[in-house]
């Protein structure tokens, strides 16, 4: 069984997952970096050169795969969309970690290596929270606010709830 951190863009999944997989002596996996080394180009260029469409199937592909293994994996906060890899996150311990727009827009900024946020970084971010809020909910097995933590004190909670003692 892994444990699966979900969200939206900028909620910390890469960062908490890192600290959160160290801290309790396991491999960390982030789906999009493995998608990447995969493919062989930044997530960018695949939305640019062959469409989300077939980065969505490329995803659902590593992260079945992934999930297969234990440790910590982290998924791109769209992946959650995909009824394949709700259905293959059942048995599996599922972390929502909670951001606001307003922390999610800041932690983002207007990083271009997120294609689905180009343009109007906030109003992208509210439409894609509102479509996907009501799924994470659904699959999380634990929601964890975010808002004015750092990801040390996210994932020493987490490692905490799970018998780590510092």
């Amino acid at each position: 069984m892994s444990i699966v951190l979900i969200g939206a863009p900028g909620s910390g999944k890469s960062t908490v997952g890192k600290r959160l997989a160290r801290r309790l002596g396991l491999t960390f996996v982030d789906v999009d970096h493995r998608i990447e080394e995969v493919v062989g180009k930044p997530i960018a260029e695949i939305f640019a050169d062959h469409g989300e469409e077939y980065f969505r199937a490329v995803e659902e592909e590593a992260t079945i795969e992934l999930l297969g293994s234990c440790g910590v994996l982290s998924l791109g906060g769209g992946s959650v969309m995909n009824a394949a890899i709700r259905e293959a996150l059942a048995g599996h311990e599922v972390i929502w970690l909670k951001v606001s727009v307003g922390q999610a827009s800041r932690r983002v900024g207007l990083n271009t290596a997120r294609p689905l946020l180009l343009g109007n970084v906030r109003g992208r971010l509210i439409e894609l929270m509102r479509e996907r809020t009501p799924v994470y909910e659904s699959l999380a097995t634990e929601a964890v606010e975010t808002d004015g933590r750092g990801s040390a004190e996210v994932a020493d909670q987490l490692a905490a709830e799970r018998g780590w003692a510092q």
